[in-house]
Protein backbone atom coordinates (compact mmCIF):
# COMPACT_ATOMS: atom_id res chain seq x y z
CA UNK A 1 0.00 0.00 0.00
CA UNK A 2 1.22 3.81 -0.75
CA UNK A 3 -0.02 6.75 0.07
CA UNK A 4 -0.85 9.84 -2.24
CA UNK A 5 -1.53 13.24 -0.55
CA UNK A 6 -3.46 15.58 -3.51
CA UNK A 7 -3.53 18.93 -3.84
CA UNK A 8 -6.80 18.91 -1.07
CA UNK A 9 -4.79 16.89 1.31
CA UNK A 10 -6.90 13.64 0.98
CA UNK A 11 -4.56 10.70 1.36
CA UNK A 12 -5.77 7.95 -1.11
CA UNK A 13 -4.34 4.51 -0.25
CA UNK A 14 -3.21 3.10 -3.52
CA UNK A 15 -1.95 -0.59 -4.07
CA UNK A 16 1.15 -0.80 -6.70
CA UNK A 17 1.06 -3.76 -8.73
CA UNK A 18 3.05 -6.83 -7.73
CA UNK A 19 5.85 -7.73 -10.34
CA UNK A 20 3.90 -10.83 -11.39
CA UNK A 21 0.81 -9.30 -12.49
CA UNK A 22 3.01 -6.66 -14.30
CA UNK A 23 4.44 -9.61 -16.16
CA UNK A 24 1.18 -10.99 -16.54
CA UNK A 25 -0.34 -7.90 -18.21
CA UNK A 26 3.12 -7.38 -20.57
CA UNK A 27 2.87 -10.65 -21.71
CA UNK A 28 -0.49 -10.82 -23.11
CA UNK A 29 -0.13 -7.11 -24.24
CA UNK A 30 3.05 -8.37 -26.23
CA UNK A 31 1.40 -11.44 -27.34
CA UNK A 32 -1.55 -8.97 -29.01
CA UNK A 33 1.38 -6.85 -30.39
CA UNK A 34 2.82 -9.59 -32.42
CA UNK A 35 -0.98 -11.17 -33.47
CA UNK A 36 -1.52 -7.85 -34.39
CA UNK A 37 1.91 -7.26 -36.31
CA UNK A 38 1.25 -11.23 -38.08
CA UNK A 39 -2.27 -10.04 -39.41
CA UNK A 40 -0.99 -6.28 -40.56
CA UNK A 41 2.50 -8.11 -42.76
CA UNK A 42 -0.20 -11.06 -43.99
CA UNK A 43 -2.09 -7.98 -45.13
CA UNK A 44 0.61 -6.51 -46.44
CA UNK A 45 2.15 -9.50 -48.60
CA UNK A 46 -1.49 -10.36 -50.29
CA UNK A 47 -1.95 -6.83 -51.14
CA UNK A 48 1.34 -5.92 -52.39
CA UNK A 49 3.38 -9.46 -53.99
CA UNK A 50 5.05 -6.97 -56.48
CA UNK A 51 6.91 -4.50 -54.11
CA UNK A 52 10.50 -4.79 -54.53
CA UNK A 53 12.87 -5.44 -51.33
CA UNK A 54 13.03 -1.87 -50.21
CA UNK A 55 9.67 -1.16 -50.28
CA UNK A 56 9.22 -4.29 -48.66
CA UNK A 57 11.33 -4.07 -45.79
CA UNK A 58 10.24 -0.05 -45.35
CA UNK A 59 6.76 -1.51 -45.03
CA UNK A 60 7.99 -4.11 -42.55
CA UNK A 61 9.58 -1.31 -40.16
CA UNK A 62 6.73 1.15 -40.46
CA UNK A 63 4.79 -1.71 -39.34
CA UNK A 64 6.82 -2.85 -36.28
CA UNK A 65 6.77 1.08 -35.22
CA UNK A 66 2.99 0.75 -35.88
CA UNK A 67 1.96 -2.14 -34.11
CA UNK A 68 5.03 -1.56 -31.37
CA UNK A 69 4.64 2.11 -31.03
CA UNK A 70 1.87 3.65 -31.88
CA UNK A 71 -0.86 1.41 -30.97
CA UNK A 72 0.25 1.09 -27.39
CA UNK A 73 0.94 4.87 -27.21
CA UNK A 74 -2.90 5.22 -28.69
CA UNK A 75 -4.14 2.85 -26.59
CA UNK A 76 -2.87 4.07 -23.07
CA UNK A 77 -3.65 7.32 -23.61
CA UNK A 78 -7.33 7.47 -25.08
CA UNK A 79 -8.31 4.77 -22.38
CA UNK A 80 -6.29 6.55 -19.61
CA UNK A 81 -3.42 3.89 -18.80
CA UNK A 82 -5.29 0.88 -19.57
CA UNK A 83 -4.63 -1.66 -22.19
CA UNK A 84 -6.21 -5.13 -23.12
CA UNK A 85 -3.68 -6.66 -20.85
CA UNK A 86 -3.59 -4.84 -18.18
CA UNK A 87 -7.49 -4.92 -18.22
CA UNK A 88 -7.50 -8.06 -18.14
CA UNK A 89 -4.53 -8.48 -15.44
CA UNK A 90 -6.44 -5.77 -13.34
CA UNK A 91 -4.15 -3.42 -13.69
CA UNK A 92 -3.60 0.96 -14.59
CA UNK A 93 -0.86 2.90 -14.72
CA UNK A 94 -0.92 6.26 -13.29
CA UNK A 95 1.22 8.96 -12.53
CA UNK A 96 3.23 9.17 -9.27
CA UNK A 97 0.97 11.71 -7.81
CA UNK A 98 -1.70 9.25 -8.41
CA UNK A 99 -3.25 11.09 -11.55
CA UNK A 100 -4.51 9.83 -14.97
CA UNK A 101 -1.26 9.80 -17.92
CA UNK A 102 -1.28 12.05 -20.47
CA UNK A 103 -0.28 11.63 -23.98
CA UNK A 104 3.35 12.48 -23.18
CA UNK A 105 3.41 10.30 -20.47
CA UNK A 106 2.12 7.43 -23.02
CA UNK A 107 4.51 8.16 -25.69
CA UNK A 108 8.08 7.96 -23.03
CA UNK A 109 6.42 4.61 -21.70
CA UNK A 110 5.91 3.29 -25.82
CA UNK A 111 9.37 4.51 -27.06
CA UNK A 112 11.06 2.99 -24.08
CA UNK A 113 9.17 -0.15 -24.24
CA UNK A 114 10.55 -0.87 -27.54
CA UNK A 115 13.76 -0.70 -26.28
CA UNK A 116 13.55 -2.30 -22.81
CA UNK A 117 10.89 -5.08 -24.14
CA UNK A 118 10.98 -5.83 -27.92
CA UNK A 119 14.99 -5.14 -28.42
CA UNK A 120 16.04 -6.64 -25.42
CA UNK A 121 13.23 -9.32 -25.11
CA UNK A 122 12.04 -7.85 -21.57
CA UNK A 123 15.83 -8.22 -20.15
CA UNK A 124 15.95 -4.89 -19.51
CA UNK A 125 12.49 -4.73 -17.89
CA UNK A 126 12.91 -7.27 -15.64
CA UNK A 127 15.85 -6.74 -14.78
CA UNK A 128 14.58 -2.56 -13.45
CA UNK A 129 11.36 -4.13 -11.97
CA UNK A 130 13.20 -6.01 -9.76
CA UNK A 131 15.12 -3.88 -8.37
CA UNK A 132 12.33 -1.45 -6.78
CA UNK A 133 9.60 -1.02 -4.78
CA UNK A 134 6.72 -0.41 -7.07
CA UNK A 135 7.91 -3.11 -10.17
CA UNK A 136 8.50 -0.18 -11.96
CA UNK A 137 10.46 -1.10 -15.63
CA UNK A 138 12.61 2.13 -17.00
CA UNK A 139 9.74 3.54 -19.08
CA UNK A 140 7.99 4.24 -16.03
CA UNK A 141 10.84 5.51 -14.42
CA UNK A 142 11.80 8.33 -17.19
CA UNK A 143 7.53 8.91 -17.54
CA UNK A 144 6.87 9.40 -14.09
CA UNK A 145 4.29 6.52 -13.82
CA UNK A 146 3.49 3.17 -12.06
CA UNK A 147 0.92 0.32 -12.64
CA UNK A 148 -1.54 0.04 -9.55
CA UNK A 149 -4.01 -2.52 -9.07
CA UNK A 150 -7.71 -1.72 -10.45
CA UNK A 151 -9.21 -4.63 -9.06
CA UNK A 152 -8.91 -4.54 -5.11
CA UNK A 153 -10.77 -7.30 -2.90
CA UNK A 154 -14.02 -5.72 -1.12
CA UNK A 155 -13.19 -5.88 2.93
CA UNK A 156 -16.28 -6.95 4.85
CA UNK A 157 -16.91 -3.88 7.30
CA UNK A 158 -16.17 -4.49 10.88
CA UNK A 159 -18.93 -3.20 13.07
CA UNK A 160 -17.27 -0.75 15.36
CA UNK A 161 -19.76 0.47 18.79
CA UNK A 162 -19.10 2.01 22.20
CA UNK A 163 -18.69 -0.96 24.63
CA UNK A 164 -22.08 -0.16 26.83
CA UNK A 165 -19.67 0.44 30.28
CA UNK A 166 -17.43 3.17 28.43
CA UNK A 167 -20.47 4.95 26.91
CA UNK A 168 -20.85 7.52 29.72
CA UNK A 169 -17.51 8.18 29.38
CA UNK A 170 -17.51 8.36 25.34
CA UNK A 171 -20.23 10.53 25.44
CA UNK A 172 -19.13 13.41 27.79
CA UNK A 173 -15.07 12.90 26.35
CA UNK A 174 -13.38 15.20 24.26
CA UNK A 175 -11.69 13.82 21.28
CA UNK A 176 -12.07 16.88 18.88
CA UNK A 177 -8.49 17.37 19.11
CA UNK A 178 -7.18 13.56 17.53
CA UNK A 179 -5.71 14.34 14.69
CA UNK A 180 -7.06 11.94 11.06
CA UNK A 181 -3.54 10.52 10.80
CA UNK A 182 -3.83 8.79 14.24
CA UNK A 183 -7.57 8.41 13.87
CA UNK A 184 -7.10 6.56 10.30
CA UNK A 185 -4.14 4.40 11.80
CA UNK A 186 -6.68 3.28 14.83
CA UNK A 187 -8.99 2.56 12.18
CA UNK A 188 -7.20 0.36 10.44
CA UNK A 189 -6.34 -1.11 13.10
CA UNK A 190 -9.69 -1.95 14.29
CA UNK A 191 -10.42 -3.26 10.65
CA UNK A 192 -7.44 -5.75 10.81
CA UNK A 193 -7.12 -6.88 14.21
CA UNK A 194 -9.14 -10.45 13.28
CA UNK A 195 -6.12 -11.41 11.13
CA UNK A 196 -3.46 -10.34 13.89
CA UNK A 197 -1.41 -12.87 16.03
CA UNK A 198 -2.42 -11.69 19.47
CA UNK A 199 0.73 -10.80 20.50
CA UNK A 200 1.29 -8.57 17.34
CA UNK A 201 -2.57 -7.06 17.93
CA UNK A 202 -1.87 -6.37 21.78
CA UNK A 203 1.72 -4.61 21.08
CA UNK A 204 -0.30 -2.61 18.53
CA UNK A 205 -3.50 -1.62 20.09
CA UNK A 206 -1.16 -0.39 23.10
CA UNK A 207 0.82 1.64 20.96
CA UNK A 208 -2.27 3.44 19.18
CA UNK A 209 -4.04 3.80 22.38
CA UNK A 210 -0.97 5.65 24.15
CA UNK A 211 -0.75 7.70 20.90
CA UNK A 212 -4.57 8.49 20.91
CA UNK A 213 -4.29 8.89 25.11
CA UNK A 214 -2.47 12.30 23.81
CA UNK A 215 -5.55 13.46 22.52
CA UNK A 216 -8.46 12.68 24.46
CA UNK A 217 -9.20 13.86 27.54
CA UNK A 218 -10.15 12.68 30.48
CA UNK A 219 -8.50 9.09 30.52
CA UNK A 220 -10.75 6.15 30.54
CA UNK A 221 -12.44 4.60 33.68
CA UNK A 222 -9.54 2.33 35.20
CA UNK A 223 -9.43 -1.19 33.45
CA UNK A 224 -10.30 -0.34 30.12
CA UNK A 225 -8.44 -2.38 27.55
CA UNK A 226 -7.15 -0.89 24.98
CA UNK A 227 -9.64 -2.71 22.65
CA UNK A 228 -12.38 -1.27 24.24
CA UNK A 229 -10.73 1.80 24.66
CA UNK A 230 -9.68 2.19 20.81
CA UNK A 231 -13.69 0.80 19.84
CA UNK A 232 -15.22 3.75 22.16
CA UNK A 233 -13.18 6.76 21.13
CA UNK A 234 -13.38 5.64 16.74
CA UNK A 235 -17.16 5.08 17.46
CA UNK A 236 -17.96 8.38 19.20
CA UNK A 237 -15.72 10.32 16.51
CA UNK A 238 -17.67 8.58 14.20
CA UNK A 239 -20.78 9.23 15.37
CA UNK A 240 -20.74 13.02 16.51
CA UNK A 241 -19.35 13.29 13.11
CA UNK A 242 -22.72 11.75 11.94
CA UNK A 243 -24.72 13.97 14.04
CA UNK A 244 -22.85 17.33 12.75
CA UNK A 245 -23.60 16.41 8.92
CA UNK A 246 -27.45 15.32 9.78
CA UNK A 247 -27.56 18.97 11.31
CA UNK A 248 -25.52 20.73 8.77
CA UNK A 249 -28.20 18.91 6.36
CA UNK A 250 -31.16 19.83 8.18
CA UNK A 251 -30.10 23.47 8.47
CA UNK A 252 -29.17 22.99 4.18
CA UNK A 253 -32.50 22.06 3.97
CA UNK A 254 -34.06 24.53 6.09
CA UNK A 255 -32.38 27.29 4.36
CA UNK A 256 -33.25 26.08 1.01
CA UNK A 257 -37.33 26.25 1.95
CA UNK A 258 -36.99 29.66 3.16
CA UNK A 259 -35.24 30.70 -0.13
CA UNK A 260 -38.17 28.86 -2.01
CA UNK A 261 -40.70 31.04 -0.41
CA UNK A 262 -39.32 34.06 -1.03
CA UNK A 263 -40.86 36.28 -4.11
CA UNK A 264 -38.10 36.64 -6.02
CA UNK A 265 -39.55 37.11 -10.07
CA UNK A 266 -43.07 38.17 -8.88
Amino acid sequence: MSSIVTGEAVVLELRPASFAARALGLLLDVLVNVVLLVLVLIGLAAAGPELDDAAARALALVSIVFCFVIIPVAVETLSRGLSLGKLAAGLRVVRDDGGAIRFRHAVIRGLTGFLEIYLTLGGLAIAVALFNDRSKRLGDILAGTYALRSRVPVEAAVPVFVPPRLRPWAAAADIGRIPDTTARQASQFIRQASRMSPLSRAGMANSIASELARHVAPPPPPGTTPDDYLAAVIAERRNRELTRLQHARRRNSATGERLDRLPFGS
